[in-house]
């Protein structure tokens, strides 16, 4: 790691540091999202619907998976961060080995579970018999490369905890090029399907996961890696499990509540499904705009947390809102600016048209309250306070939409009042974890004066 590519979290002005992290952070999001958009084009385009039909199945159960451990690397990427604000570079390098370890395990596991369990667990969520083949190969070859998957989160979340998130998006780059590259070489050249895109798939990510594991063995600070210093520290590791745990199982309820809410949206036809799929990869860049400010407060405050600096991390969350507000206002302005013409770009219809419009509107206005949900988390994930936001979010989040969709919706089963759910649920949320985020705080003050 290159060390002009650190961010520097205990001294100086705060704003332009976390505007240079949160920008990489963004970029990459959205990025992901379009090469994976490239990966169902390249399937939607050259071979036949059931091919199509079997990638889109896996997506849930894909979904799933990803969360959880996303949700365990922010453990590593909190734990990190605070060793390196109390200057504790022995543990730093002992949490970096360790983590390195438990993405590998871990995803050796999933290969293993996913490789004997992969026809049950499709079956079990009604694929068709005629996708049924093609769903169950996809899956077997993307679980196979679950080492390398989760291995590019960890490695990712470790040059995070760096203030360094420009490397992960360079990586992510190439190997997303690549990834395009295979998806063509191997479906349109060699005349595979659904094999085709996986194998595509995993080889990306081992080789962007490849190229940020050799630049971590060419750094030359904490978190440089070392051949004899790969064994597990089993109090980290609790330490990592303790604070990313509550955010994964957050990621994974979150992906199943949305489910449900799929189901519901589902149930009114097929132009109303369209209309929502089309909204939905529009919105999605703002909540990368809110997803980064929010990282970068769990980064930002765990290292100053770690040095002792308590103002500096309330400055962090303040930060944070104002930016991530700015972005989340001025991305959602321009997507209704330009609601028509884009929702065009995947369907002309003007019944999809003013459906995906009416999405729009709902979800981008109340992004807002989506940012105080996502930055008051975050900071309390950077104090190590990982279980109460998981908890909170978990109850008003889900508990919201799914009450909502199971008692409201049959009695008025309209497309508003579906849609009505997202701001309501991160209204709620968000009220709540504010009311503990100033307890916290207000708990935290008396510590300071009593010390």
């Amino acid at each position: 790691m290159h060390q002009k590519q650190e961010i520097d979290m205990l001294h100086g002005p705060l704003p332009g540091k976390i505007l240079r992290f949160a920008l990489p952070l963004a970029v990459t999001g959205i990025l992901q999202q379009l090469f994976n958009a490239a990966d169902v084009a390249v399937v939607g385009r050259f071979c036949d619907n059931n091919a199509m039909a079997a990638v889109g199945s896996n997506g849930a159960i894909v979904g799933l998976m990803v969360n959880l451990f996303v949700g365990v690397s922010l453990g590593a990427n909190v734990v990190i961060a605070q060793y390196t604000g109390q200057g504790k570079k022995d543990q730093v390098s002992k949490t970096v080995h360790s983590s390195i370890l438990i993405a590998l395990v871990c995803g050796l596991l999933l290969t293993a579970l996913g490789e004997i369990f992969a026809p049950l667990i499709l079956q079990g969520m009604s694929v068709p018999p005629e996708v049924l083949p093609l769903s169950v190969l996809y899956l077997r070859i993307y679980m196979a490369g679950m080492p390398v998957i989760l291995l590019y989160n960890f490695l990712s979340a470790i040059f995070r905890s760096q203030g360094d998130t420009r490397t992960p998006l360079i990586c992510l780059t190439i190997s997303g090029v690549v990834n395009v590259g295979l998806n063509l070489l191997f479906v349109v050249g060699f005349g595979r399907s659904v094999d085709g895109v996986a194998i595509a798939t995993v080889a990306s990510n081992a080789l962007s996961s490849l190229l940020l594991f050799v630049t971590l063995l060419r750094s030359d600070g904490a978190v440089k890696l070392h051949w004899n210093r790969f064994r597990p520290d089993w109090r980290i590791i609790g330490r990592v499990f303790r604070i990313g745990v509550p955010a994964g199982v957050q990621g994974m309820v979150f992906s199943m509540a949305n489910i449900v809410v799929q189901s519901a949206i589902n149930s009114l036809g097929a132009t109303v499904m369209a209309a929502s799929s089309a909204a939905f990869n529009v919105e999605i860049f703002a909540f990368f705009i809110i997803n980064a400010f929010g990282q970068a407060c769990t980064t930002f405050t765990g290292q100053n947390y770690g040095a002792g600096q308590i103002d500096r991390c309330r400055q962090t969350l303040r930060s944070c809102i104002l930016m991530g507000f700015a972005g989340t206002v001025l991305v959602s302005g321009l997507i209704l600016l330009f609601a028509d013409p884009i929702l065009a770009i995947f369907n002309k219809d003007p019944e999809v048209i003013a459906v995906g419009r009416l999405r729009l509107f709902v979800i981008l206005l109340g992004e807002p309250l989506s940012l105080i949900m996502e930055t008051l988390s975050g900071s309390l994930r950077g104090f190590g306070k990982s279980t109460p936001p998981a908890v909170l979010t978990l109850v008003g989040v889900v508990g919201v939409r799914l009450t909502w969709i199971f008692l409201y919706f049959p009695l008025h089963p309209t497309y508003g009042t579906i849609i009505a759910c997202f701001p309501l649920s991160w209204a709620v949320t968000a009220a709540a974890i504010a009311v503990y985020y100033f307890r916290f705080r207000s708990r935290q003050d008396l510590t300071l004066q009593t010390a």
